[in-house]
């Protein structure tokens, strides 16, 4: 089916006996153990629907954790100085902040230095190092950050300087020389955790260093940490991070961590933390500081128990993210969406000189959500220029993007599948773009265009029941989806336009039934013309959710696209 946006849809295929054998084996229902069965839930998966499940530390005898851990605490024994050295986003800063808490309660020497994302550029590099070694750290320990560093860290080896990288971005040999490397990429026995983090690896790092020197340093007070890194990292809800987000979400109070509840007491927030939280308010605000010059105010405030520091700290990221709004929304204004979409390539490449680059990872966000490609907003940076990337589609960005690097198409770069960031000569713009066109044609990504559905449902069903039975997969989020649904034969009764952006209405079925709906962001496109002015009956795809107004719960159908 083709809807009017002109996406392909179809519904998810599945055999109808799986679904009767997880209804026999876990009394589940009808819609459940479709749902579990077309996400390919594995047993933990399944098993934690309706039990509480222990997280435990899975790299407990990993190698590379056991080598990293004999290096960190040689360094603490030798009252060695140390550097965190920490990515300027969420994940980054969240890593960061887990090690400031960790050395602060062991009282133990270190200084940390979060990049500015233009003076320094990203990550570890032979320029930036210059300057840290001036403050004569022993060890340096990169998070979010290193493993496309060999010049940087061949440059630590000269200068006697110890390192450690605890990250999740692409890696290829040969390594980094550094003392140690812990990243699932590397292929060296724990490939399957590669979904993880750097925020994760930096947890479970210091739940073990923690027990082999005996600390009372409780890093479990901070998982929460780990499942924000998590979301704003797009980093998918399945399997481990399934199990983090769950233990993560069931033991957090708010009371008990004053920054975010600083962060909800500011946004007037009063409801139960949940990950759209972290996604939408907190991960945003965060991330102003790294994308608008005050790149260490997140580890500031993510490590701090001094309320002023963290009230400060938090009005100036508030003030930071709307800033960041106001220029988003001038960009987005500029683009031609229209050329764009009749231009029709496989992964939008947007160059724009003027872009503030603190802003094109979320331009590339906004422009992959719009169009479902991989995008890619490129600008200007000083001699060069500066693009980060989002993908879709299965397509391995990260890898795309270290291709080209070692292919000497740009000058710098990283990332994991679902985003990336780089740096290249101007003169090599259209060799880049050509480069990743073709890449994208030759990967299996170009087969997997067509959006899918999880069922057909009829208007009746749309009750708390149902909803519920649903909720037992939440957390919901990078590949685990709040379910999308198709619903036939419902007419628009009432539409309104909110904040010139967003469309609120109501949907009536043949048997009388209404459904209150909300489409996000449509007021300009095709699917807002429809749900505005067509009259007859229409096939709605979206998603069941839980609006809360004034203390009042209701549900609301979330609307995703239309098919005449």
């Amino acid at each position: 089916m083709i809807s009017v946006s002109g996406k392909q849809w179809e519904q998810k295929k599945i055999s109808q006996n799986s679904i009767e054998k997880l209804k026999q084996d876990y009394n589940f229902s009808d819609i459940l153990s479709r749902l579990v069965t077309t996400r390919k839930f594995d047993q933990t998966e399944l098993s934690s629907i309706d039990n509480n499940l222990e997280l435990n530390n899975v790299f407990l005898n990993n190698i590379d954790f056991t080598k990293s851990i004999e290096l960190v605490t040689n360094s603490i024994n030798n009252k060695e100085t140390i550097c965190i050295l920490g990515d300027y986003d969420v994940d980054g800063s969240a890593a960061t902040s887990l090690f400031i808490r960790f050395f602060e309660s062991i009282k133990h020497p270190f200084f940390y230095y979060i990049p500015d994302r233009e003076k320094d550029g990203y990550g570890a590099t032979k320029k930036l190092f210059q300057k840290i070694i001036l403050k004569k750290p022993q060890l340096i320990i990169m998070v979010d950050c290193g493993s496309t560093s060999n010049e940087a860290i061949d440059y630590l080896n000269q200068n006697n300087i110890k390192s450690l990288i605890i990250d999740h971005h692409e890696i290829n040999k040969p390594f980094p020389k550094a003392n140690s490397i812990i990243n699932p990429k590397k292929d060296t026995g724990y490939l399957e955790f590669d979904y993880l983090c750097a925020t994760a690896l930096v947890y479970f790092f210091l739940d073990l260093l923690s027990q082999k020197i005996k600390s009372k340093n409780k890093v479990s007070d901070y998982l929460i940490y780990v499942l924000l890194a998590t979301v704003c990292d797009v980093m998918p809800l399945r399997k481990l991070n399934r199990l983090i987000a769950l233990v993560a979400l069931k033991n957090f109070d708010i009371n008990d961590n004053i920054a975010f509840s600083e962060l909800f007491n500011l946004n007037n927030k009063k409801n139960k933390l949940n990950v759209n939280d972290l996604g939408y308010l907190i991960g945003p605000i965060l991330n102003a500081g790294g994308r608008l010059g005050k790149s260490s105010f997140a580890s500031e405030l993510l490590s701090s128990d001094n309320l002023e520091v963290v009230n400060i700290k938090s009005n100036e990221l508030i003030k930071l993210n709307n800033k960041r709004k106001e220029i988003e929304t001038l960009i987005l204004d500029e683009i031609d969406f229209q050329k764009i979409e009749k231009e029709d390539k496989d992964v939008i490449i947007y160059y724009n000189p003027n872009i503030n680059e603190g802003l094109i990872g979320i331009i590339a966000a906004r422009l992959k959500d719009y169009f479902n490609k991989p995008s890619i907003v490129i600008t200007n940076s000083n001699e060069l220029l500066k693009g980060s990337a989002r993908s879709a589609h299965n397509y391995n960005i990260g890898r795309a993007i270290k291709n080209s690097l070692d292919r000497n198409i740009i000058c710098g770069g990283g990332g994991h599948n679902m985003a990336a960031g780089f740096t290249l000569e101007k003169i090599n713009l259209n060799d880049f773009r050509d480069f990743i066109l073709e890449d994208f044609h030759n990967s299996s990504s170009l087969k997997n265009r067509t959006l899918s559905y999880d069922a057909e449902i009829s208007s009746i069903a749309f009750n708390k029941d149902f909803y519920d039975d649903i909720k037992k997969l939440e957390p919901f989020g990078t590949g685990n989806p709040n379910p999308t649904f198709l619903l036939r034969g419902l007419k628009v009764i009432k539409a309104s336009v909110l904040n010139n952006k967003h469309i609120s209405l109501v949907l009536k079925s043949k048997t009388g039934f209404s459904i209150k709906s909300i489409s996000f962001n449509s007021a300009n496109n095709k699917v807002g013309e429809y749900l505005l002015n067509y009259k007859n009956d229409l096939t709605i795809l979206g998603q069941i959710n839980e609006n809360i107004w004034n203390n009042k719960k209701t549900l609301q159908l979330t609307i995703s696209d239309v098919i005449m």
